[in-house]
């Protein structure tokens, strides 16, 4: 209209802090990446920060990886989405629990990593996410996926290279810790809108893998060497793959979430051999391939048209979980 100035249209970003804008640009960005390829970063980023860890071990050990992987990780975190511990209870609960795992989870792998090729120990951890694909399935074809994962297990741990039996227990109670937090990462992932519940996660698990650090490594945690290695590792490790895998399971079933995960295997067990040096005998090749089989003929059996869909299977192990 005439006598009347034009004036620029009032947008929410103008009264954001840079560093809000900057997690408003983030969340923004991975809402344009689909699912699956969030699911395949995280893994690109732990299989390749576990690589990258074996650096370390002479150094600090497996808990002082786990310490310095975490504790950076929960600066980051904390930089970018300002945490409050203020809050309700369950979603605090929600964040100790999902922390917690994390923890534990770190702790096992990274000692079975310490004592296992990387494609055997992440073959073995993998378990736990399988289990939760299979969970609540009472479909024939789920049954023969099983089957062919258990096979690939014996076939990996029964053939070939000798495997450590401590190495073994401590990948299987990664996978374990990891099935749990696949379900209380869901409920955490819709309880809190952005990163601070995840954020609060990280700084709790680094708060307890401290003291296992220290005692196994001392003062060498703070060499600045070893600091520059555990950055990339941290951000490799712990904030690409949780920031990716908290956004995919927003969007995702657990149970979705767990048979998209079936390429881990066979990326540890060639990042493994590409960069590590570490050789499989062909049979235990043929068991990584054969839980990875599993693992996609799963995938492909709950997106079939005749599948009974995602949402019913998740929702009984998830209220379990929290029972």
């Amino acid at each position: 209209m005439r006598g009347q100035s034009y004036r620029e249209p009032i947008t929410i970003s103008q009264y954001l802090t840079p560093r809000a804008r900057a997690a408003l640009a983030v969340g923004r960005g991975l809402g344009t990446v689909p699912a699956p390829g969030l699911v395949l970063g995280g893994i690109l980023g732990l299989q390749g920060g576990a690589a990258l860890t074996t650096r370390l071990y002479p150094a600090v050990g497996p808990a002082g990886v786990v310490t310095l992987r975490l504790a950076i990780a929960a600066l980051a975190l904390t930089a970018l989405w300002r945490p409050r511990i203020r809050g309700d209870r369950a979603g605090l609960g929600l964040a100790a629990a999902a922390g917690t795992l994390l923890a534990v989870h770190h702790l096992a792998y990274y000692e079975a990593v310490a004592r296992l090729p990387l494609g055997a120990a992440t073959t073995l951890e993998f378990l736990g996410p399988f289990a939760i694909a299979l969970c609540g399935s009472r479909r024939a074809p789920d049954l023969l996926w099983a089957g062919l994962a258990a096979t690939g297990v014996l076939l990996l741990s029964g053939t070939g290279t000798a495997l450590d039996a401590t190495g073994i227990a401590c990948a299987t109670l990664a996978g374990c810790c990891w099935a749990g937090y696949i379900l209380v990462g869901k409920r955490l992932a819709g309880h809190a809108p952005d990163g601070r519940g995840l954020a609060l996660a990280v700084i709790w698990g680094a708060l307890l893998s401290l003291p296992y650090g220290i005692t196994q490594a001392g003062s060498r945690l703070l060499d600045p060497g070893t600091l520059a290695v555990a950055a990339a590792v941290a951000g490799l490790s712990s904030v690409l793959p949780y920031t990716l895998q908290l956004e995919a399971l927003r969007r995702l079933t657990p149970r979705v979430f767990g048979v998209l995960t079936s390429l881990e295997p066979a990326i540890g067990a060639l990042i493994g051999l590409l960069f590590l040096g570490q050789h499989l005998a062909v049979a235990q090749w043929a068991g990584v391939a054969a839980v990875a089989v599993a693992s996609v003929g799963a995938t492909r059996t709950e997106e079939s048209p005749g599948g009974t869909g995602g949402a019913p299977a998740v929702d009984g192990p998830t209220r379990a979980a929290g029972d």
